[in-house]
Parts: structure tokens; sequence; C-alpha cells
């Protein structure tokens, strides 16, 4: 029995909070776990999008998942997961339960967000999909490859206002006090939720581990609250089902900072709902005159002085972006080339205009950004190349050229194998390639032969 399988300690603890509901909780562990996916706004919400969201409802046998408008339940032996769609970005796998977190949040367009414990990017890019690309995202991991992770999902679901940090709470914190609207802190925890698809969760779980949770996520707690603007909302959301972690953490925030209030309070059970469980609590900062009196002093934030930087660029930069966009203007006639311009090396990425109103590019100094907004393209010596980025956020017919290949033939696997095609011989220079519309990567076309330029990483065995 599965009853047996679960730590004495983890079993007493919920019997403890349950009570009677008890016995029907723990028998939810022996039924078979819970799958979903979330249809991305940002590229369902196309035309191209939406007929392609409408095949996959009907290919997969979805079902709707209650507390998420864009979220669908999948069976076995359905593999979502290797369909060309979702390697162009139109859904992301994720455990039903974790969608509650992002809709409680409710992030609005044009809001200035911060995913604090971002990886490997669910919440993240649900969050991107409800600002409807608008604003600023930022979007951190503390561990590098996870981080690596993170970015490449946000490439692949089209977002171009996110900015990818990898950086330590407390190091965001003194960079950006006050500067966020919302913020999303899916804290590390226990992972009591994940028992039932994850034997090791099951290993590495004590009692002790639970307290080590707890007092991490005070203190990840106590950093997000700093970067908060009073009147800006935090969701602090947990996988796992014990009140230290849950509850008990809450109120320590709100017994610390009494400008901080419980807006509302969210449990998703698996023994009464379909999903692995979650908990999820919203709370706001006040931005009353009292309220001022009781919290932290405020950090000088982006006030003159010798360390602020003008909204300008270096002008190298400023040569990028006048060669991007000369190029722009032949290859990419739909797309709006905007935004504020980051030169990393070769590679030139636009922030979002927000960017510069709400930080500026001294702030970044010495912070590792995996992926500072869309990465737009790779300055040759010679010439320019588009980043795979810029494909997966463009839609179908803003590039000069596009190649389309449907999901049910066989050259979109080859392609996605990084196989080069066949093509008209008219067909010359940088193509979008898309599948039903939806963008996949770049290829170049010359003398009939599409070549491949899906990066290798990315490619299918």
């Amino acid at each position: 029995m599965m009853e047996e399988r679960l730590p004495a300690a983890f079993t007493a603890t919920m019997r403890d909070i349950l009570g009677q509901e008890a016995d029907a909780f723990l028998k939810s562990y022996t039924a078979p776990r819970s799958q979903g996916l979330r249809f991305n706004w940002l590229k369902s919400g196309t035309t191209a999008g939406l007929s392609a969201a409408e095949n996959t409802v009907s290919m997969f046998g979805l079902e709707p998942v209650p507390w998420c408008s864009e979220g669908f339940y999948y069976e076995d032996p359905s593999r979502p997961g290797k369909h060309p769609y979702h390697a162009a970005g139109l859904y992301y796998i994720q455990e039903p339960s974790a969608m509650s977190a992002a809709e409680l949040l409710a992030p609005r367009p044009g809001e200035t967000v911060l995913d604090l414990a971002a990886a490997p990017g669910g919440k993240t890019t649900h969050i991107a999909a409800l600002m409807q690309g608008r604003g600023l995202l930022v979007s951190n991991e503390i561990h590098p490859e996870r981080a690596k992770i993170l970015a490449e999902n946000v490439e692949r679901l089209g977002i171009a206002h996110a900015l990818v940090t990898n950086a330590t709470p407390e190091e965001l914190a003194r960079r950006f006090p006050e500067t966020f609207d919302r913020i999303m802190l899916d804290a590390p925890c226990s992972g009591e939720g994940m028992f039932r698809k994850d034997a090791g969760a099951i290993a590495e779980w004590s009692p002790d581990h639970v307290e080590m949770c707890a007092s991490r996520q005070w203190d990840i707690l106590q950093e997000a609250y700093r970067m908060l603007k009073p009147g800006g909302y935090i969701a602090y959301s947990t996988c796992t089902f014990n009140r230290k972690e849950n509850e008990d953490t809450i109120e320590q925030i709100l017994d610390s900072y009494p400008d901080m209030e419980l807006v509302t309070s969210k449990r998703l059970w698996p023994h009464l709902e379909k999903g692995e469980g979650h908990f999820v609590a919203l709370l706001r900062k006040q931005e009353d005159d009292d309220a001022a009196l009781v919290a932290e002093p405020k950090r000088n934030k982006r006030s003159s002085g010798k360390n602020k930087r003008s909204p300008g660029v270096a002008s190298s930069t400023k040569e990028a972006l006048e060669q991007f966009k000369a190029w722009a203007a032949t290859e990419l006639p739909g797309f709006n080339v905007q935004g504020v311009p980051l030169l990393f090396g070769e590679s030139l990425y636009l922030l979002p205009e927000s960017f510069n109103e709400i930080m500026h590019p001294g702030l970044l100094d010495g912070l590792r950004v995996p992926r500072a907004g869309l990465h737009v393209a790779h300055m040759k010596k010679n010439r320019i190349e588009p980043a795979h980025a810029l494909a997966m956020s463009l839609q179908q017919g803003q590039a000069a050229r596009g190649y389309n290949l449907a999901a049910d033939g066989p050259e979109i696997n080859a392609w996605l194998r990084g196989e080069s095609l066949s093509v008209p011989a008219g067909l010359h220079g940088w193509t979008l390639v898309t599948v039903d519309g939806l963008p996949v990567s770049w290829g170049k076309a010359s003398s009939g032969q599409l070549k491949n330029h899906l990066p290798k990483g990315l490619r299918s065995l």
C-alpha cells in the first residue's frame, strides 16, 4: 500500500490536519497522477494558434481545468510534449494544480512583475501570457543550470518582455527595492505534493527537512517583501501540505510586517480535485501613510547621483541597433523594432520600453542575465544572423519569406531533427519556418535547399 511507503511522521501530520478526510487523502496517492497542459495565449491568441489549439483539444481529448481557462487535462498514453505544437510554443506541459498560482496573482498588462524562483518556467510563462506580452517580467532562478532551462522555455513560448536573471533573492532585493507591482514566490518546499510522481521526494522528506524548508521560505519571503511596491501583491505558493510551510509562514509575515495583509488563500487537495495539490496565498502591501511608519525604511532607488546612468546606450549598441533596423526593414516588414537595446558580445537584445522608466542599464552591471528581453540578432562582422528567439516571437506573415509545414506531415519531423529541406528554387534568403502557421525556427534558402537553423540543442533525436 502507498500509505506504508509514506513517512510515518508525514502520515501523522496529515491525519492531524485532515481528520476524517485523511483516509481519502492518503488513498489518493494510489490513483494515477494528473497531467495537464496550459495553452500559451501569446501563441494560441493568434489566428494560426487558435486553429492549432482547437486541433490539440480534439487530437488529445483534452478536458478543462476548472481554475484555469487556458488549462486542460490530458490522459495517458497521450504525449503532447512530443508533438510539433509543443516545439512551436503553443502550450506548456504543467501540473494542473500549479496553474492556480498565477491565476490568483492575476498580473495585468503593463505591470512590472517578478517571478522570484521561476525555473523551469511554468508560472513565468503563465504570467507572461496573462500580461499579454506587455510590461516587464523579471524571471529569476538561483541555480545556473535551471536558469538556462528557464531561458529556453521563455524563448520557446515567444516571450519578448522577460528579463531572465540568475541571482540570489538578496542580490535582487539590493538592486530592486520596492520595484514590483506583483511578485510570484513559488517557494522551494518539501514537495509533499510530488510524492505521487516522484519517489525521490518521499525519500528526502523528514520533519527536519520541513523545518529547513520553512526557514528558507521565510528568508526568501522577506526579500520579496523588500522588492514589493506599496499597494503591490505577492502570491506565495508551495506544492506541499503541512502548515509550517504554508499557514504558519503566512502568519509569520503578517505578524512581522503590519503593513502586509492577507487577501485570500487557496488549497487544492488531491482527494478533492483532479491535481497533485497546491497551496497559494495572496498578500498585499498596504500603501497608506500609517503603514510607512511600521515598514522597513525605503531605500534610495535610482536617485540622482554619480552611479546613475542615463537612458542612453553605448555607441556600439546604437550602431548595432541601427544595423538591425536596416536589416529588419527588408527582412521583417511586419515587425516593429522597438525597445531598449542591450548588446552582450555579438548578441543584440531588446528590452521593453518600460525598462528605462523603471530601472536603467547600470542596474544590470555584475548581474548574471541569461536573457535580457528579446534576443533579436547575432551581430557578425559582415552580416546579421536573426536569433532563434526572434523567430519564436513572430507571427506568420511578419517575415518577408515563410515556409509552412503541416503538423501531420513528414517534413516537420525531419525539420525538428535538424535536416534541410528541398524548396522551390525561387525562395532565397532568411525564411521563417512554421508548422500550421506557428513559428518553429529560421531557415535560409538557397538554390532549392532550405538550410536548417534550428539550434542544435533543440533538435529531436
